[in-house]
């Protein structure tokens, strides 16, 4: 119960403070949302490149078994 009234007054206020500082949270926004575009591109690289590696990993063990093996 002790949440729930904790989390409404967070809600109101926080409701409020939108609306007293909504230039102030525009400029902010406008200065974070690049920072994650770019931080969100370079993981998706990172990760992108991680998987290719492992294709091509698994594409050489894959060779070395040779003809005639089941695996």
């Amino acid at each position: 119960m002790k949440t729930l009234i904790g989390g409404a007054i967070g809600a109101v206020l926080g409701i409020i403070g939108l609306a007293i500082w909504f230039g102030p949270f525009l400029q902010l926004l406008a200065g974070v949302i690049p920072s994650m575009l770019l931080l969100g591109g370079c993981l998706a690289l990172y990760l992108g490149f991680d998987e290719l590696k492992d294709t091509w990993k698994n594409e050489g063990n894959n060779d070395a078994a040779g003809p005639g093996t089941d695996s």
